[in-house]
């Protein structure tokens, strides 16, 4: 798994692409969570019993997603010993666009590779 570079941004692997770490604290979507979330709890509050327990707990997980200082696992090139950090995920289903994605592809390819190919569907 060799690649060129510095901890972190822009390295490139062997075969050329660049890893980019996706910086969801730039996105439109991580700022309106993070500046509305506190309102949006306390709105529903005043109005019952607030939102369910796992709603919340997935909106804190997501503010944390993709964040290096939420925690990361260090990945290190043993034939060039550079380093790369790689945030943590928060694995949800209901608010994070980037673990839906990736909860996708994996159901997609376990349906194309384990589950399609012995029963019938149609086309």
């Amino acid at each position: 798994m060799p690649w060129r570079g510095g901890a972190g941004e822009g390295q490139v692997e062997e075969r050329g692409w660049p890893y980019r770490r996706r910086q969801p604290e730039g996105t439109v979507l991580y700022e309106a969570v993070r500046e509305n979330l506190a309102t949006l709890l306390a709105e529903a509050s005043d109005v019952g019993r607030g939102l369910p327990r796992y709603v919340e707990r997935d909106f804190a997980r997501y503010l944390e997603c993709g964040v290096l200082v939420h925690g990361f696992a260090r990945v290190r090139c043993e034939s060039c010993k550079d380093e790369l950090l790689i945030a943590f995920s928060c694995k949800g289903r209901g608010v994070c666009p980037s673990c839906n994605a990736k909860r996708a592809q994996v159901t997609a390819v376990h349906l194309v590779e384990r589950v399609l190919p012995h029963v019938p569907y149609r086309k």
